[in-house]
C-alpha cells in the first residue's frame, strides 16, 4: 500500500542522522497520504541504516495498523492527534537536534533575531509546555503552543516540525536547527537584536508569497 510515500516517508527518516538532527534510534517522520488519510510511520528502535520502506507501517487516523509488522514509533499517538486535528498537515517531524533542543532545555522560545526565523515561522519559534512521552497529550499541547509556526520545541524534550508534506516537515527541521545553532553563537557573543513584529510579519509575507518559483 502507497508505495511511492513509503519511499519518501523512508527516504526523510534515513537523512535524519546524516542532516546531524538525531544520533542512533531516535526521531522520526511521518507523512498522511491526501487522497486516502492514511499514514506512514516510522518502526520504533530501528537503526537508519537498516530501515527500509517495507519497514514502514500504513496506519489509520485512530492508530489501526493496516500494513507491517514492526512496532510503531512510540510518539506515534503524538502524530495522529495532529492529523487529527489540523488536515491541512501531511507532515510530521520529531528530533533532538542539539541546537534547538538546548533552547527546550531551558524552556525558551527561539527568538526571531534573523530574517530566518521570521521567513520560515513567522516570529518566534515557540516553545510548550514538558508533557511526558509516548502518548497523545504532546500533540494536544504542540496542537495549543505552535500557532502559524511550523516548529516547536517541546520543553526538556525536542522539536516538532510540520508541514504540507513529509517534505515541507523535514525541511522545518533542518532550518530550525539552523537557525538556533545562529542565534545560540549570537548569544555566546552578546544580546541579539530581534526584529520588530512589523520587520517580522513583512519578511514572512514575502517569504510565504514571492520568494522561489511560482
Amino acid at each position: 500500500m502507497l508505495e511511492a510515500l513509503k519511499e519518501r516517508v523512508c527516504a526523510l527518516n534515513r537523512r535524519l542522522p546524516t542532516e546531524g538532527l538525531v544520533k542512533l534510534t531516535s526521531g522520526n517522520v511521518s507523512g498522511r497520504d491526501p487522497s486516502t488519510g492514511l499514514i506512514i510511520m516510522k518502526p520504533s528502535g530501528m537503526p537508519y541504516e537498516e530501515m527500509r520502506s517495507e519497514d514502514m507501517l500504513v496506519m489509520r487516523e485512530c492508530g489501526h495498523i493496516l500494513e507491517g509488522t514492526c512496532a510503531p514509533s512510540v510518539d506515534t499517538e503524538t502524530h495522529l492527534e495532529i492529523y487529527k486535528h489540523k488536515l491541512d498537515i501531511h507532515g510530521v517531524v520529531h528530533t533532538h537536534s542539539n541546537y534547538a533542543t538546548s533552547f527546550a532545555a531551558l524552556g525558551l522560545e527561539i527568538p526571531p533575531a534573523i530574517t530566518s526565523v521570521a521567513n520560515y515561522f513567522g516570529g518566534p519559534v515557540p516553545v510548550g509546555p514538558y508533557v511526558s512521552v509516548g502518548g497523545k497529550a504532546i500533540g494536544e499541547a504542540i496542537l495549543q503552543y505552535i500557532g502559524r509556526s511550523t516548529a516547536i520545541l517541546m520543553k526538556n524534550h525536542g522539536v516538532f516540525t510540520v508541514g504540507s508534506s513529509p517534505e515541507a516537515a523535514f525541511k522545518s527541521a533542518v532550518v530550525v536547527e539552523d537557525v538556533a545553532k545562529t542565534i545560540h553563537l549570537a548569544m555566546a557573543i552578546g544580546k541579539p537584536v530581534l526584529l520588530t513584529e512589523d520587520q517580522v510579519e513583512s519578511a514572512f509575507e514575502f517569504y510565504q508569497y514571492e520568494y522561489g518559483q511560482k
